[in-house]
């Protein structure tokens, strides 16, 4: 392909990225990738150029672009040589007008940028939200350790205990290591909140939304396979990816619990009170991870917004009836929006007289409200709120 027609692709490609956006429909990573498989002549240069062209566009685009023309044409503002390949030419664009539609620049919709501003988010810790993620693993210590493991490619520690961190796109999954179960793809972040919860070997701790069970594997680890481990969800789909890994990292101590959506407590009823640990990883906004997935904020709405905060309300009250006297309940949302994290918090705790907040101790974040925050531009995470419940004896 030439630069020009390279061009013209990515606009095709924004086109079902930003209608897919619209219609809640597929992810820009698997619609790309399907472009691709009906267009063989492209080669792995062109396919990287035009999905790197593509997410350059989405980052750079606050507002829904109109077109996928309009968002290649914010870039080409700032950029003479893009500019220059809209020349009509055969599988080019078309020649840029005086007047034609630009996409808006910004971090995100405006209404969203107002509630980044109003939890704290600004300016570079925003746009640090759209930068490039790293490629971050967890070392199984149920099958090797960080400090003796050997990996085809040179890996730098990360403040996890067990973390390592590679460039973005390396292959991990070809690995042996990988395909053994002794490294796991999970963020940094996401680690620390799994550190947070302190699960111990022998205890009855419970993931209250294990989703295919990334931060279930890390604690049957932290348990050192030795206790009962609960990964629920009400996703049958995601669930169902769960035991298959678990048995690839040699873990035998979960047992999954498919919940009914409005009627969880039913199938989690046999634990009530019983649970030493309980992990909430609410379903949320998803603004910590939009570095891994950018369009998901032209996705959200307020209304979308208020429902995810309504069911993080009610996930918290649920996991409090598991808790044992003494016991512990660790709240986690990727997101950086207090209305999801800090005053989910004192909602929580205005509710439950005889729950007690502490600040997790871990080696990053920062505090907010009675809980830390991580975030890509202060601790080169995906972004997350994390906070530490305790019920009284």
């Amino acid at each position: 392909m030439t630069p020009a027609a390279r061009v013209q692709a990515a606009i095709e490609v924004l086109d079902l990225v930003i209608e897919a956006a619209r219609s809640n429909g597929a992810p820009a990573d698997r619609l790309i990738s399907d472009w691709f498989k009906s267009r063989r002549f492209a080669g792995s240069g062109d396919r990287r150029a035009v999905r790197e062209l593509a997410y350059a566009a989405i980052r750079a685009c606050g507002e829904i672009p109109e077109s996928g023309r309009a968002a290649l044409l914010l870039l080409a503002q700032d950029d003479p040589a893009l500019a220059a390949l809209f020349d009509g030419e055969r599988h080019a664009p078309e020649p840029i007008t005086p007047d034609e539609p630009v996409a808006r620049p910004g971090i995100a919709p405006a209404w969203l940028e107002e509630s980044l501003a109003d939890s704290g988010v600004v300016a570079e810790e925003a746009a640090a939200l759209l930068g490039r993620a790293p490629l971050d693993l967890r070392v199984n210590t149920l099958k090797a350790d960080r400090a003796t493991i050997e990996l085809p490619l040179p890996v730098e520690p990360t403040v996890a205990a067990q973390g390592l961190r590679l460039p973005f796109g390396t292959p991990v999954e070809q690995w042996e290591a990988y395909q053994a179960g002794r490294i796991e793809v999970q963020d940094t972040g996401s680690q620390l909140t799994c550190e947070a919860l302190a699960a111990q070997p022998g205890e009855t701790v419970i993931d209250l939304c294990a989703g295919a069970g990334g931060k279930t594997l890390a604690l049957a680890a932290a348990m050192a396979n030795r206790g009962c481990l609960i990964a629920s969800d009400a996703d049958r789909a995601r669930l169902s990816r769960l035991m298959p890994r678990a048995e690839r990292a040699g873990v035998s101590i979960v047992e999954t619990v498919l919940l009914d959506a409005g009627r969880e407590g039913e199938a989690l009823a046999v634990w009530q009170g019983k649970a030493d640990a309980v992990l909430v990883d609410a379903p949320c906004s998803g603004v910590g991870t939009w570095r891994r997935n950018p369009e998901a904020r032209w996705r959200l709405t307020e209304a979308q917004l208020a429902r995810y905060v309504a069911l993080q309300a009610r996930l918290l009250d649920l996991a409090a009836m598991l808790v044992r006297p003494g016991g512990r309940l660790v709240y986690v949302t990727c997101s950086l929006l207090d209305v999801e994290g800090a005053r989910q918090i004192d909602g929580f705790l205005a509710r439950h007289r005889d729950w007690s907040a502490a600040l997790p101790h871990l080696p990053a974040g920062r505090p907010r409200g009675q809980g830390l925050r991580l975030s890509p531009f202060h601790d080169g995470t995906d972004g997350f709120f994390v906070a530490i419940l305790t019920r009284s004896c």
